[in-house]
């Protein structure tokens, strides 16, 4: 969702060198600046169609793009799937058919996200882990071996390189003065954190998504971006019909407090250890409402 460190899908190679690529504008949304290169990645040929169509609702369904907002320009988002732009057009209408987006025309026009994640329900989850009980520790497993990795290396980058600008992290990168110096790693993940501390009921789980997504998409390896937001959209609907209870919501504040400190201190083994003990707390949530 993800938000990733090259432009046009690429980057350089991840290692305990550095932890930021250089900045790119395709794949970026229109609207919030977030490069969408680690979920939209391109698509082969022989299903062009089905696999475009994919990548789209997972960025919707991720909230990488959220409601309101816009795709990049049609000419990005076709190279950055490597498609061609009338099949992007047929993607888009399909979704646009569908309701989760709208095409508007005009000078402010483009694709825009209309789908607003439903509200939790916990018959729906029941469900849902019924339908997919053999794969929820599988998924749980995968998150947990990617996530905490993530955390793992970006630390070794920081006690590296220091806290280099996150010149990759076009998210934030665009919410400052136009032109003004890039961002610090540090301001990105106080600044994600913040965003998903401070979310009310109704965005705190895209906000936690966006959160989690950056720690991999920071160390510049566009391959963990991916493989995180592939970990994430396993477990998405699931994590999506939790209701958002408030004392969860303040434990896992403190959590992610731990995680962005052990990051910035460049200790790779707290940090992944902080991840671990937060990931426990959400695999312990949804078994209780599971029963």
């Amino acid at each position: 969702m993800c938000v990733s460190t090259g432009s046009a899908g690429t980057s350089r190679p991840a290692g305990p060198a550095g932890p930021a690529g250089t900045a790119g504008t395709a794949g970026t949304a229109g609207t919030t600046g977030v490069d969408l290169s680690g979920v939209l990645r391109p698509v082969r040929e022989g299903n062009a169609f089905e696999e475009t169509v994919e990548r789209l609702l997972t960025a919707i369904k991720l909230g990488v793009v959220g409601p309101g907002d816009r795709f990049p320009p049609e000419r990005e988002l076709a190279a950055q799937l490597g498609i061609s732009r009338l099949t992007l057009r047929e993607a888009i209408r399909e979704l646009n058919k569908a309701g989760y987006v709208e095409s508007r025309r005009g000078r402010l026009g483009g694709t825009f996200i209309t789908y607003s994640q439903p509200a939790p329900n916990v018959s729906e989850l029941r469900r849902l882990a019924q339908q997919n009980a053999q794969k929820l520790t599988d998924a749980l497993t995968f998150r947990f071996a990617i996530e905490t990795g993530a955390a793992d290396l970006l630390a070794q980058q920081i006690a590296a390189g220091g806290d280099e600008p996150a010149q990759a992290f076009a998210g934030i990168a665009a919410a400052g003065p136009a032109g003004g110096p890039a961002p610090s790693l540090r301001d990105v993940l106080v600044a994600k954190m913040a965003d998903v501390n401070g979310a009310g009921p109704k965005e705190y789980r895209r906000m936690d998504t966006l959160f989690h997504l950056a720690i991999a998409e920071l160390t510049g390896s566009s391959l963990l971006s991916t493989a995180c937001a592939d970990a994430r959209v396993q477990l998405n609907d699931l994590l999506n019909a939790i209701p958002v209870l408030k004392l969860n919501i303040a434990h896992a504040a403190v959590q992610h407090a731990a995680i962005v400190d052990a990051i910035l201190a460049g200790d790779p083994e707290r940090a992944r250890a902080a991840v671990a003990e937060h990931l426990a707390g959400t695999g312990a949530l949804l078994r209780g409402f599971l029963g």
